[in-house]
């Protein structure tokens, strides 16, 4: 059986961040670090400051590091991370 990915956005108010496919995303929510991955129930959830961490269908690893909160919302293996402002850092 072939691993299905999360369609994943990254944006700010101002600009897109990041877009492309993932088998996995971590990021810093108010209860703690949260891992997503394909097939995962449909959630909504406050992100705080630190590394959103994705791990793409090649293996490479993507970081962001954000400097004040936002959201994450999950539906049908489609992810949207709305922040302020992060910064690519790998």
């Amino acid at each position: 059986m072939a691993s299905r990915e999360l369609n994943v956005d990254l944006v700010a108010a101002d600009r897109q961040i990041w877009t492309g496919s993932a088998v996995q995303v971590i990021a810093k929510t108010t209860v703690g670090e949260i891992g997503l991955l394909s097939g995962h129930e449909p959630m909504l959830a406050i992100l705080v400051p630190g590394q959103i961490r994705i791990k793409t269908g090649e293996g490479s690893l993507v970081t962001a590091e954000t400097t004040e909160g936002g959201f994450l919302s999950l539906e049908n293996d489609n992810l949207t991370l709305v922040v302020r402002d992060a910064s690519l850092i790998s």
